[in-house]
């Protein structure tokens, strides 16, 4: 595996056919992310859910981008239940990232466990370069944030616990928290 990581977006712009993402965690505690989950906790409702704002100028230019070019983004999350209030939050938000273009599953972790996963969350750009990403145990980003891997092994891995999630996931659209 090598450290020396490009930024995402270059590794997204760089894709030509698929983008998948596998999320594992019932807890993220990012930074950039506290303020519209405290607002979330308090009201119910999640603050942003303009694709347009500024709040999103991050994401949803780099999936649109991606999608414009003929790449197929894909995101399955493997939640606890009863979910945790972080996950409520990132269901609320999936709004955006399915007006974006995105294609996204849940899969109850109950139901993954007879699948071989990865120790960690990670993306996999055009079924050969896989990147980890990697947190510290209360959610945040950990030093380093992300390690790649073309390894045949560790590709073929996250390629089939990501086709088996998203094979038993349920849409998000039918998929209620």
């Amino acid at each position: 595996m090598t450290q020396n990581v490009p930024d995402f977006s270059d590794l997204l712009s760089a894709a030509q056919h698929s983008a998948v993402h596998l999320e594992m965690r019932d807890w993220y505690g990012v930074g950039d992310e506290s303020a519209d989950f405290e607002r979330f906790k308090q009201t119910g409702v999640h603050p942003d859910l303009d694709p347009d704002s500024e709040g999103w100028a991050g994401w949803v230019p780099l999936v649109r981008d991606a999608l414009s070019r003929g790449v197929i983004m894909r995101r399955a999350r493997i939640v606890s239940e009863p979910v945790t209030d972080y996950i409520r939050f990132e269901h609320a938000g999936t709004a955006v990232n399915i007006k974006a273009g995105e294609q996204v599953r849940w899969l109850p972790r109950r139901q993954a466990s007879d699948i071989a996963l990865p120790g960690n969350d990670f993306w996999v750009f055009d079924g050969r370069l896989v990147e980890f990403n990697h947190f510290t145990g209360v959610g945040d980003w950990a030093d380093p944030r992300y390690e790649l891997s073309e390894d045949p092994a560790v590709v073929k891995l996250c390629v089939s616990a990501f086709e088996a999630v998203w094979e038993r996931g349920i849409d998000h659209t039918k998929y209620t928290v």
